[in-house]
């Protein structure tokens, strides 16, 4: 048990870490779909919550959220804070956790070694964000807002980033030996 602990924490580390990386890799989008950026932010969350074992993942996106929330620049863009948790990203952020979480319930089950349940999976966990970002804009905002500035500018993103996160899961863990 104390053998794997050690490793297990490491990759948890480097879990939180990956995430901050990808977060500040950002395209931008024009002024008129809210300028806020696409990032590799929900990427690597996905990705972290398949390939880390249940609940490690979630525990990397907790060690992440806690991390901004202190104050590091690790969200997207440099962003960091307890308030972002209050303003519009924050429904987005609590549904990292969230998802990270049921990605490594769906691993548990053997969703990852399966293209397309690693793709399902991706999907699913990418529904779990956006539905929690988009829940809490509309409670900011309204829905008109939420879907304008939430969903609109970012589900072809989102597609591209469930197939990208689904094919990178699945050719780590088809020979589940290798993470």
């Amino acid at each position: 048990m104390k053998q794997r602990a050690l490793p297990l924490l490491f990759r948890l580390v480097l879990g939180a870490l990956f995430i901050a990386l990808l977060a500040q890799l950002s395209i931008p989008s024009p002024q008129a779909l809210g300028g806020i950026p696409i990032t590799g932010q929900s990427l690597a969350v996905l990705l972290v919550g398949l390939l880390l074992p249940f609940p490690w993942g979630g525990g990397a996106v907790l060690l992440y959220l806690l991390l901004g929330g202190l104050g590091l620049p690790v969200f997207a863009e440099g962003g960091s804070g307890w308030p972002s948790f209050s303003g519009g990203s924050g429904g987005f952020l609590i549904g990292f956790f969230i998802a990270a979480l049921g990605m490594g319930l769906l691993r548990r089950r053997g969703w990852g070694q399966h293209l397309g349940y690693s793709l399902l999976a991706n999907g699913l966990g990418t529904a779990v964000i956006v539905g929690s970002g988009l829940l809490w804009l509309a409670y900011l905002y309204g829905w008109g807002k939420a879907l304008e500035y939430g969903f609109y500018p970012f589900w072809l993103g989102a597609i591209v980033k469930i197939l990208l996160g689904g094919f990178i899961a699945w050719s780590m863990l088809r020979n589940r030996n290798a993470v």
